[in-house]
């Protein structure tokens, strides 16, 4: 089992995006889902008891290492200060996608009031958003979504998670 759960630790380390259970069942064949799900909680236990620099995170579908928060001005600082930095207008325009898609371009240009073809390219882009086919109405206009790598750069699980928009007017008050 320890080698087992090894295993599974450098597979997380080494995927590029988080990882699945189903995927790591893909990957151990051998191995039975609940073993894997309760190696994957072992492992997050144990970074967390040990409180480094990393951590284990359920998100977007998977788990992935992450570096903590409290650190973050270092990464930022060895990165040279760049980072995934969007403009207010893409995060508008996000926020439209995220809660309501499937969303046309039309509905987003309208409530946002202003054309956002420009935002929308860029966060295609950078894959944050996708299409997801076209709409059955005259003119077949393209449907936008968000992706997992959006789920991912936002910690969240799953959409569920996004914020409601009470707890968003809270924040502001």
């Amino acid at each position: 089992m320890e080698e087992n759960k090894a295993i599974i630790e450098a597979l997380i380390f080494a995927s590029e995006y988080p990882l699945s259970t189903d995927k790591i069942a893909d990957i151990l064949s051998d191995v039975k889902k609940d073993d894997i799900d309760r190696m994957i909680r072992e492992l997050m236990r144990e970074y967390e008891e040990r409180s480094g620099g990393l951590y284990l995170q359920e998100v977007a579908g998977g788990v992935q290492f992450r570096t903590r928060e409290s650190l973050g001005a270092w990464i930022h600082k060895m990165r040279g200060g760049r980072g995934m930095m969007l403009t207010p207008a893409a995060m508008e325009t996000l926020a439209v996608v995220a809660y309501r898609q499937p969303v046309v371009k039309s509905e987003i240009d309208k409530i946002r009031g202003v054309d956002v073809s420009g935002s929308l390219r860029g966060l295609l882009e950078k894959k944050f958003v996708r299409i997801m086919g076209r709409k059955d109405v005259p003119g077949k206009p393209i449907i936008y979504g968000t992706t997992k790598k959006f789920l991912e750069v936002f910690n969240l699980k799953d959409l569920s998670e996004l914020p409601t928009l009470r707890e968003l007017k809270d924040l502001q008050e």
